[in-house]
């Protein structure tokens, strides 16, 4: 009988919720496959959307994880400074067969040291922070250098997760899993990147982020900073 695939979700305050269940609904269709979610505590955790997530497992009781993987979200912010978060993806990252991220997650990995020379990517508005970490910034929906797939913002959770498991099962087995969730986007608008949204609409968007920029810009540069020390 063969050893089910371990699969890790990491869950924190203020995650966003479909960086996290975009991917948590495609793992859980892997025949075989094993996820857990994990926190430091088994006690419901917020999101950045009104949902609670409860864990599964608890950073101590966490089996080795064949894949290990981070969703963003404003707590990052946080989770970017968290010794306990940091300290247990260095000890996962040494077993697993897969480091991952979506969205700002990937800058949880980095200020971990886990995207030291890799290409990595993030969402748009975040992804200035990677270089300062030994990351090489990739602006591309999934980025698969090596063992390391990290998604970009929030719906691009389900590309990566499809990605992956057409790298560790096959491509018949994602596909099939496409088809169950029906994934076929149409969007009803072309405004999902900053390249292709109007330029008023990219312009709200900053306006409105600006605050929460200012709040991630210092905390990526205390976390980069210790990194370096």
């Amino acid at each position: 009988m063969s050893t089910p695939l371990q699969i890790g979700l990491l869950v924190f305050p203020k995650v966003t919720q479909l960086d996290f269940t975009g991917p948590l609904q495609v793992f859980s269709a892997v025949p075989g496959a094993k996820v857990h979610l994990i926190w430091k505590r088994i006690e419901p955790v917020s999101t950045d959307a009104v949902m609670m997530l409860t864990p599964t497992t608890t950073f101590a009781d966490c089996p080795q994880l064949d894949v290990i993987c981070v969703p963003g979200g404003a707590g990052t912010n946080d989770m970017v400074g968290d010794e306990e978060m940091l300290a247990f993806l260095r000890k996962q990252a040494e077993g697993a067969k897969y480091i991952t991220s979506v969205c700002t997650g990937s800058l949880v990995l980095g200020a971990a040291g886990l995207l030291k020379g890799y290409r990595a990517t993030t969402h748009w508005s975040a992804i200035d922070f990677l270089a300062p970490f030994g990351a090489i910034p990739t602006r591309t929906r999934v980025c698969v250098d090596r063992n390391r797939f990290t998604g970009g913002g929030v719906t691009a959770g389900i590309d990566f997760a499809l990605t992956l498991v057409s790298e560790m099962v096959d491509r018949k087995t994602a596909e099939a899993i496409q088809l169950g969730i029906e994934y076929n986007p149409a969007p009803p608008f072309n405004a999902g990147s900053p390249d292709s949204a109007p330029p008023d609409i990219l312009a709200r968007v900053k306006e409105r982020i600006a605050p929460s920029q200012a709040r991630r810009t210092e905390q990526m540069t205390q976390a980069a900073a210790r990194l370096a020390s």
